[in-house]
């Protein structure tokens, strides 16, 4: 074997004297790099695991300084505020993007890395109900992958099963269902599985909100297969709430009540609180639905009871306020009931999605029919269907 001269060779003492070797210190500091990024690793594998507190108790005691690796810092700040945004702590979620925006806009990083980012601020403006302002992210992110040359159809995908949700709320199925389709397009070129159990998610409630629910059902059901494969037990406690509504709207009611019973229980497995009561929101709802408002009372205020005032559920949380309103109406307490239809309405104003204000009028519609109060119910009404109608002239 023939080695280096450098190694073999015995120097002068001049050429000794000009030899400069690396200070310990430079050795130190290659160790905390690595330790580093052996941290940020495990916190993008409990992101990736949907291990929301793990992420952020690796990131919070430490910060890696731009100076000293912007490459890890900007993976840092990625991970950190996408656990902190499903943690419901938007402002620091978006203050985390702010500070990688600036990252990635500096010499060295690429159109790639600053799409990824604009993604993620949308993200979490569509948690927060700025529906508009994250249409904007998204569209902007989508040609940002484009300019850069590189290949990105996994970020893509990703965008546009998030830009699918958002129009959703502004009632545009079509661009919706169109969003949702490419990212399957893309999910099955890349072969990657769970991306394309996110978009077959993504399919099923499109398919669901336009009335199609035997299609929103096949949807479901695969993208719940395709979870039980890659081990996301998350998503797959998620699918089983989404089935649980679409069996009862099937008539399959006592199959509805064991998926969302399954719901819950892996929820609850999970320490996912916020999960456990979307599920058993959609419990009440079925319960109520099926004419058992005394059974709907009790989940409907369980379900906010776990899901406290998080900003990132205010859709939920206006929806179980109806279904406790509508429970308490039935049970003959109108007075209770107009003070939950009332917090439901506020509720929506704080969220761009008029089916939803629509909902929380039709719900006092109904509450004034109750009382006699046909004008005040047909007023209401109006206000519902003017606001849903889709053309103006």
């Amino acid at each position: 074997m023939i080695e280096p001269a450098a190694l073999t060779t015995t120097l002068s003492a001049t050429a000794a004297d000009e030899l400069l070797l690396p200070p310990v210190s430079d050795v130190r500091r290659d160790d905390e790099l690595r330790a580093l990024e052996a941290r940020v690793a495990a916190a993008e594998a409990a992101v990736a695991e949907s291990r929301w507190d793990d992420a952020v108790a690796l990131l919070e005691e430490v910060r890696v300084a731009p100076a000293t690796c912007a490459d890890l810092a900007l993976r840092a700040l990625c991970a950190e505020s996408w656990a902190r945004m499903y943690r419901g702590e938007l402002d620091t979620a978006l203050e985390l993007l702010r500070t990688a925006k600036e990252l990635a806009h500096r010499p060295g990083f690429h159109d790639l890395d600053r799409a990824d980012v604009l993604y993620r601020i949308g993200c979490v403006r569509v948690k927060r109900g700025s529906v508009a302002r994250a249409v904007n992210d998204f569209t902007l992110a989508l040609e940002l992958c484009e300019r850069s040359g590189r290949p990105s159809d996994r970020l893509r995908a990703e965008i546009l099963e998030w830009r699918s949700r958002c129009y959703q709320r502004q009632r545009d199925f079509d661009a919706a269902r169109a969003d949702v389709e490419q990212a399957l397009e893309l999910a099955d070129a890349a072969g990657d599985r769970h991306l394309a159990a996110h978009a077959n998610f993504r399919a099923s409630v499109v398919a669901e909100r336009s009335g199609q629910w035997l299609l929103a059902r096949f949807y479901a059901e695969k993208a719940k297969a395709l979870y039980e494969e890659c081990g996301d037990r998350t998503n797959v406690g998620r699918l089983l709430n989404n089935l649980g509504g679409l069996n009862f709207l099937l008539g399959k009611h006592e199959q509805a009540v064991a998926n969302l019973k399954g719901a819950v229980a892996i929820a609850l497995d999970l320490g996912h609180d916020a999960d456990a009561a979307y599920a058993i929101s959609s419990l009440a709802q079925v319960h109520l639905r099926a004419g058992d408002a005394a059974q709907a009372e009790p989940h409907a205020r369980h379900a906010l009871e776990l899901l406290g005032g998080r900003e990132d559920a205010l859709d939920e949380i206006g929806n179980v306020q109806l279904v406790l309103g509508r429970s308490l109406l039935q049970l003959g307490r109108p007075d209770e009931a107009a003070q939950w239809f009332a917090a439901a309405e506020e509720t929506f104003e704080r969220i761009e999605s008029p089916s939803l204000r629509a909902a929380a009028w039709m719900a006092q519609g109904d509450l004034a029919l109750a009382r006699g109060d046909s004008d005040s119910a047909a007023q209401l009404f109006r206000r519902a269907a003017e606001t849903l109608q889709d053309f103006n002239f």
